[in-house]
């Protein structure tokens, strides 16, 4: 397709690229695909990247397109809206330039695992779907496939990515859960809330389902739920058994399990393909899943737990207190709160990353045992040292991994080796 009437005027002009990560350069590599001059503005990037922004650029790059590492206050974009640029994030410039059916995804937990079940399954029953978004494959990627009106872009959509959209509609909307997270981007949870709210007004179609505790935040929130929503409580029961080491066998998965078969039915799509599909659907890596046995001590790698209510959630599939490792960036939230929360669950701590002062001060007054330790080798041996026969150590932070990690996957991947090392004759206890 040649380029959208909604912006045509402004590519007479270089193009503002703010972010030369990931959803950057998907995004520049959209802009040469459509032959559109740009220059790409990163405070921290590279030699081709101009390291400021202010007003006389504004005026040289009438359109700006930023990676959601960019909050709305960040100094750059105030310029720029200041000047009369428009200003959009990745997902909602892609959006312009897609012409297929798009499902959204988004919510607190699950919402990666959800958005590649849903594409995994409709491939297998012959719609031409891709995972896109927030799961680290950007829409703007996909400028180079022909006949977009026959595809569906399963579409992740975070907070971050939502907060600002204009142009991004969606066909169906699938909104997992909600709970506290990102209150270092928002001022309370009633603007995180808000910020997925605007997927519900960018819905194209009736078609949206929700978890029971979405539908509870938005009557807390005073936000009216519309009528054609379908709430899928979180007590359900699935009608059939799963493998004991499926992606959907612990809650919060479960839960959005149920939201797939719901947003499925409401399709007429056929329960089989459904089912066969979660039964073959590849479980990621780092998320709740047994990684070793080492002198009858098991070890859990749940790195992907990066806010309180995933760490919550893992813990609570265990019937006996666990060895945690935890810790990491804060993302705000009441921290010494949390580790009161979680005591009871834990039989000792061994705490990573710049929280680690303030969890440590949560569970002394709850009494449990506590080590803070400068690295992921230090708690992990040190957790082994000490662990008994049957004894489960568990890696789920309930932190951002970037005061240590680029990402969650580099954080599970430094706790597994780790462990491996442990299997050396050397370290054996």
């Amino acid at each position: 397709m040649g380029i959208p009437y909604e912006i045509k005027s402004l590519v007479a002009y270089p193009v503002a690229v703010f972010g030369s990560g990931v959803s950057g350069r998907a995004v520049m590599d959209l802009l040469r695909h459509h032959n559109i001059s740009f220059l790409s503005f990163d405070e921290r990037g590279g030699e081709n990247d101009r390291h400021s922004f202010n007003s006389s650029d504004a005026h040289e790059h009438p359109l700006v397109i930023y990676s959601p590492g960019f909050s709305q206050d960040h100094i750059w974009l105030k310029t720029a809206r200041n000047e009369g640029c428009l200003c959009l994030g990745e997902i909602d410039f892609a959006s312009l330039f897609w012409k297929g059916q798009v499902v959204a995804i988004t919510g607190t937990n699950g919402k990666t695992t959800l958005t590649e079940l849903i594409s995994f399954t409709l491939k297998r029953q012959g719609t031409d779907a891709i995972a896109v978004g927030n799961n680290g494959f950007p829409f703007s990627r996909l400028h180079d496939l022909k006949a977009t009106e026959q595809k569906v872009a399963v579409c992740e959509v975070s907070s971050f990515q939502a907060e600002s959209i204009h142009y991004f509609k969606s066909d169906v909307l699938i909104w997992t859960n909600f709970t506290e997270d990102h209150l270092d981007r928002y001022e309370n949870c009633q603007n995180y809330f808000s910020a997925k709210w605007n997927l519900v007004k960018s819905l194209r179609n009736s078609s949206f389902v929700a978890g029971e505790s979405v539908a509870k935040a938005a009557e807390k929130f005073d936000y009216q739920m519309p009528q054609f929503v379908e709430i899928v409580a979180e007590s359900g029961r699935l009608a059939w058994r799963l493998p004991y080491d499926s992606a959907f066998a612990t809650h919060p998965q479960r839960n959005n399990l149920q939201l797939a078969l719901s947003y499925w039915q409401r399709e007429g799509y056929s329960k089989t393909i459904l089912k066969d599909a979660v039964v073959r659907f590849p479980s990621r890596r780092h998320r709740l899943k047994k990684i070793a046995v080492i002198n009858d001590v098991n070890f859990w790698n749940d790195s992907k737990a990066t806010n309180f209510a995933a760490t919550y959630a893992a813990l609570k599939q265990f019937d006996k207190p666990v060895i945690w490792i935890g810790g990491g960036l804060s993302k705000g939230g009441d921290i010494k709160n949390f580790a009161r929360k979680v005591a009871g669950k834990v039989k000792s701590a061994y705490l990573i990353g710049e929280t680690a002062e303030e969890i440590a001060a949560g569970f002394n007054e709850k009494n449990t045992p506590v080590d803070k330790c400068k690295t992921m080798q230090d708690a992990v041996f040190s957790a082994f040292y000490k662990a008994e026969a049957n004894d489960i150590i568990l890696l789920s932070p309930g932190f951002s991994s970037l005061d240590m990690y680029d990402n969650y996957n580099q954080r599970g991947t430094s706790f597994e080796n780790v462990v491996m090392r442990l299997k050396m004759p050397l370290n054996i206890k």
